[in-house]
């Protein structure tokens, strides 16, 4: 599936795995934020942090009639407040998502899927 934009020139079709790569990059540039999980780590047998390439399975991403919603999944590191992080994301994706796509997020939700301890 893919968010239309329709302007005087033509079409503009947007895939999810572009939405996905958006919100995943917005997502770990928040202080706190260690990584993207995946959003069915049994399934996918992935329990480590996603690189880059496969922000894709730690992003859902819906059509809804005037926008998207978004749900992201992360890793927080520890000592983190888990609530002012996931807010910080939340705006970010939202802000990212107008900025650089033109796309309408009409909600961004953020699941944790784990705490790492990082070394000093």
């Amino acid at each position: 599936m893919a968010v239309k934009i329709k302007t005087a020139q033509g079409l503009i079709e947007i895939s999810n795995e572009v939405i996905a790569t958006v919100v995943g990059g917005a997502a770990t540039d928040i202080y706190g934020i260690v990584g993207m999980a995946s959003k069915n780590q049994i399934r996918d047998n992935l329990n480590e942090i996603l690189r880059k390439e496969n922000y894709s399975k730690g992003v859902v991403v819906r059509q809804e009639d005037n926008g998207v919603a978004v749900d992201v999944y992360t890793i927080v590191s520890y000592g983190t407040k888990i609530s002012e992080v996931s807010k910080n994301v939340q705006e970010k994706v939202k802000y990212n998502l107008e900025t650089m796509l033109g796309i309408t997020a009409n909600s961004v939700n953020v699941y944790v899927q784990g705490v790492r301890v990082l070394p000093d």
